[in-house]
């Protein structure tokens, strides 16, 4: 069973995007990893309890994000990052799914994997198994203290068979998501993001083609 634990938006101006979701949603400091380089991107990282919401904006020419934006026109939906329990065990289905994996790294506290969204439709897909489980590399030191009271509760991805790619990605992480598929001729991808916060008003913000609705949850 995997956990979705972090969404991410590609953004042309990474403060403006990052600046209003602070704002509008009440977030706190976010996190900028310079590991994220690597990418040619920068980066916001934003603590959500124990999940999280980042925006990236490319730094440098022919990136992975700065391709998605120019072919969507603008800011989009860019990445779903999920916890999976056996790492190793969801790399094995997803090559006998015929998957291909775009990147993979292996460090002290998180082993993780991307799989290529050309396979997967609708978003890259990146499965994490965090060491402890508890933990989370990406939100960047000290992140329980920087996080809002709020949790990432699922999201929502528009491609045009939706039945058959919600299926892949069941398969691949080992059962339901947290994400929801609808159908769309125009491959729109990860056009909305949902939040809970217990006790806080209903609020949505659209960023470029991403909504996310916060809750007020259970």
């Amino acid at each position: 069973m995997a956990r979705l634990r972090q969404a991410v938006i590609a953004a042309r101006d990474l403060d403006s995007v990052a600046g209003r979701l602070r704002a509008e949603l009440g977030l706190g400091e976010p996190f900028s990893d310079p590991a994220v380089s690597y990418f040619g991107l920068r980066n916001a990282v934003f603590g959500l309890g124990d999940t999280f919401l980042e925006v990236v904006s490319p730094v440098r020419e022919d990136t992975a994000a700065g391709r998605l934006i120019a072919r969507r026109g603008g800011d989009c939906g860019y990445m779903l990052m999920f916890q999976v329990d056996d790492l190793a065990r969801a790399r094995s289905r997803a090559r006998e799914a015929g998957v291909r994996e775009v990147f993979e790294v292996a460090v002290e506290d998180m082993a993780e994997v991307h799989l290529h969204p050309a396979d997967m439709r609708g978003a890259i897909v990146s499965m994490s198994e965090p060491r402890p489980p508890e933990s989370w590399r990406w939100g960047g030191p000290g992140w329980p203290e920087r996080s809002a009271p709020v949790t990432l509760a699922g999201a929502t991805v528009a491609v045009a068979d939706a039945g058959a790619v919600a299926a892949r990605w069941a398969t691949l992480l080992g059962g339901p998501s947290g994400v929801a598929f609808v159908q769309d001729p125009g491959e729109g991808g990860l056009v909305e993001i949902a939040l809970e916060a217990p006790g806080a008003p209903a609020h949505a913000v659209e960023i470029g083609s991403v909504t996310v609705l916060r809750s007020g949850g259970r």
